[in-house]
């Protein structure tokens, strides 16, 4: 017995003792259970094979001679021999393609049963039971449970008591600050595309003289656009702002979001697609509320700047 063959087999009697250690020591055995009795069998097999396989590669390092017909292309004179391909890994290939074939249309369809398709049947399942039971909630009640909603999932970014955070949040309590309607007016919004499909175009900036005019209009849709003459109303009328956000900013279905404070469909539609703006990017909530809980936290808002 040659010294690496005594290796492996003082290496494989370490390795399964390990094995069974870790088996039958604290944990207490398999316990009848048959996955457990497949798992510490296929353990046992990985060791024996590893071994075998590395004792069987080094040996034939150590002893076998290159030999055969070298193939015509070489890189700086270093080329290969033409083997051919060894019966094994062919059968094994076509082996895993057959069994691959098999997999998908018959041991395990892509129509059949899966954890995923259970999940999603039963969310859908609670999500209209939740919708039924709820379905004729007063405004009070809608907004007590758009703020459970709200604590739960919103206040991280937003605060408890939805002032945001300077730079990384907004303040819901106010529907826009001057900042943000200068970056949209000059840098375009198409964001909620489920219910204001249009978007809103960038370079608008374009039809006013200045930054100061652009100012001013900032500042006259902050106000919560009052029904003056005054020089940002006037603007207001000049971008034409009035054919998407309605004369007084309180919305166009389809076509812009309301801009005079918060509805329910504008805050939705935030809810649904996500938002990107100057202070950065809002993610989408459609994926993690239901319909019913997107109205209650859309009413919720809409509530704090009454």
């Amino acid at each position: 017995m040659n010294k690496l063959t005594l290796a492996g087999i003082i290496t494989t009697v370490i390795m399964l003792g390990a094995t069974y250690l870790s088996v039958f020591g604290s944990k207490g055995g398999l316990n009848g259970d048959i996955v457990n009795m497949l798992a510490v069998a296929g353990a046992v097999a990985l060791v024996i094979i590893t071994v075998f396989v590395v004792i069987k590669y080094v040996r034939q390092m150590q002893d076998d001679t290159a030999s055969g017909q070298l193939a015509d292309e070489n890189w700086d004179g270093i080329g290969e021999y033409k083997n051919e391909l060894p019966a094994g890994w062919a059968l094994m290939f076509l082996g895993t393609m057959i069994w691959g074939m098999w997999y998908f249309l018959v041991g395990y369809p892509v129509n059949a049963y899966s954890q995923i398709g259970e999940y999603n049947e039963d969310t859908a399942a609670h999500n209209a039971k939740f919708e039924a039971k709820y379905a004729n909630m007063d405004d009070e009640m809608l907004v007590e449970m758009g703020e459970s909603v709200f604590l739960a999932e919103c206040k991280v970014c937003h605060g408890l008591t939805a002032d945001g955070i300077e730079g990384k949040a907004a303040d819901l309590n106010a529907r826009i600050a001057k900042d943000s309607v200068i970056h949209v007016i000059m840098n375009g919004a198409n964001n909620m595309k489920t219910d204001f499909p249009g978007g809103m175009p960038a370079g608008l900036n374009y039809m006013f003289a200045d930054e100061a005019e652009l100012a001013k209009l900032a500042d006259y849709v902050v106000a919560g656009l009052p029904e003056d003459d005054s020089e940002g109303a006037a603007l207001f009328e000049k971008g034409t702002c009035n054919s998407c956000h309605g004369a007084n900013g309180e919305g166009m279905a389809y076509a812009g979001p309301k801009i005079d404070g918060y509805d329910v469909a504008t805050v939705s539609a935030v809810l649904k697609d996500g938002k990107k703006a100057n202070i950065g990017t809002m993610p989408k909530f459609a994926d993690r509320l239901n319909a019913k809980q997107i109205e209650a936290v859309s009413a919720y808002v809409s509530s704090l700047s009454k």
